[in-house]
């Protein structure tokens, strides 16, 4: 027990710049091989526990445990990559613990479920309400984050607990709206002194900073944190950074926070989760390009929903006939991806599934898919709003993604991806020094 608690404080140390190479080497010597997720840590955070009545903010990605796989250099990256569900040989993965069965296990009083977007179980379609309901195989209360779309717990939901912890798979991004749920949930425990203990997991994402910072009149339900597009957190450096930064209703370290660190983790890491995360992040390949097709929704051009490869393809039945936009797809419904945008129309358009992994990588946000979308519909059909229509505030969804709508405002007047992402630069630089301080894992 002592071991991993002192590598726990070293990890916690690595986020002072002066104490980051004391850290790297705890962790090479403490521990061999792979990941070790904040949630196998047992001795750090049981005792935390032991006599409270427990809520889990979790989802089907808190596997005890789960396996990840290091892609090595970008030399190295094999260009089928790890299939969710098999292991780096082709083998079937044998997923361990839910970390509810786990903590039940343990001899936990876990009397409360809280789930994001898409349910406890991973079931539901994007922005479906979760309502209470209870878990089949446990017992415990499901309740919703749901009452009246105020996305906080109710008064008699916090009265169910003591302590708050949370094990869920994050991706990295900012309109990936896991840890808005979280947000939430720290901010309702800060507010009347519950503890809060969140066990880390890596940023598949966690690689890159990229993308504009949001500006406070475009918080929304898919943007509410001043960050950029993609962080490059985890969500246990992402909840020190609230905490810490006073984006809290109570103020500046209001929440009693504890984070259990991954072992063996870095940021300059490429990690490959072994189970979607969501239900229309179907492989990895989707989860590295979703920084970039995202921006389709609500759009004129479907980016693959109600298909085997959302966020992977993109197509619209406006771009007919463009024999630049050779793919076509039907999009059907299907189990998370109820009704989706164009169900049973023919989408022409393009397939991104050959697109080297490094080169992703290399990209990182790539307005190129947008843009030349956008110029091509637009051309075919002038009057048509290929942004859909704005909201009442004037915002389009477009907006709402990015945090602005500088970048709508430039692709209408002809700038080119570069020169978009140039703009943005200064604010990622500002943030990635704002965040310094909370973060955990070796840049």
């Amino acid at each position: 027990m002592l071991r991993v608690l002192s590598v726990v404080i070293c990890l916690m140390l690595a986020s002072l710049p002066n104490m980051l190479a004391l850290a790297d080497d705890s962790i090479g010597q403490t521990v061999e091989g792979g990941v070790v997720l904040g949630d196998q840590q047992f001795d750090a955070y049981i005792p935390l526990l032991a006599g409270k009545r427990v809520a889990l903010f979790s989802n089907q990605s808190g596997i005890v445990g789960d396996a990840t796989s290091g892609l090595g250099d970008v030399a190295d990256v094999d260009e089928s990559l790890i299939p969710f569900g098999k292991d780096a040989s082709g083998g079937d993965i044998r997923y361990g613990k839910h970390v509810l069965d786990a903590m039940l296990e343990q001899g936990v009083n876990v009397t409360a479920i809280f789930s994001p977007e898409h349910g406890f179980r991973g079931t539901g379609g994007a922005g479906e309400a979760v309502d209470n309901s209870v878990d089949a195989a446990t017992g415990v209360p499901i309740l919703s984050l749901y009452h009246e779309n105020s996305h906080y717990p109710s008064r008699e939901d916090m009265d169910a607990f003591d302590v708050l912890v949370i094990d869920i798979q994050d991706v990295g991004l900012r309109y990936y709206t896991f840890y808005i749920s979280m947000y939430y949930l720290i901010d309702a425990c800060a507010g009347m002194g519950k503890p809060v203990v969140l066990l880390d997991r890596p940023n598949p994402n966690g690689f890159y900073v990229d993308g504009p910072v949001l500006r406070e009149e475009f918080a929304s339900g898919v943007g509410r944190l001043p960050l950029p597009i993609v962080h490059g957190m985890t969500l246990g450096e992402l909840a020190r950074m609230i905490n810490g930064e006073g984006w809290l209703e109570a103020g500046v370290d209001a929440c009693d926070l504890t984070v259990i660190p991954c072992l063996n983790y870095t940021h300059r890491d490429h990690v490959s989760l072994v189970r979607p995360p969501s239900p229309n992040l179907k492989d990895m390949r989707a989860v590295y390009l979703y920084a970039s097709t995202c921006f389709f929704e609500n759009t004129a051009v479907s980016v693959g929903r109600g298909t085997d490869h959302p966020f992977e393809v993109y197509g619209s039945p406006y771009l007919a006939g463009n024999a630049a936009f050779d793919y076509s797809f039907t999009p059907q419904s299907m189990p998370g991806a109820n009704n989706p945008p164009f169900e049973g129309q023919a989408c022409h358009g393009k397939q991104l599934m050959d697109v080297p992994i490094e080169a992703i990588w290399e990209a990182g946000i790539d307005l190129n898919y947008l843009i030349d979308a956008y110029h091509a519909v637009h051309a075919a059909n002038p009057d048509l709003d290929f942004f859909g229509a704005p909201d009442q505030a004037g915002r389009y969804w477009l907006d709402l993604l990015c945090g602005t709508d500088a970048v709508r405002k430039m692709i209408v007047d002809g700038e080119t991806a570069e020169a978009i992402k140039a703009s943005w630069q200064t604010d990622v630089e500002a943030f990635r020094e704002q965040r310094r301080p909370y973060l955990l894992y070796e840049e």
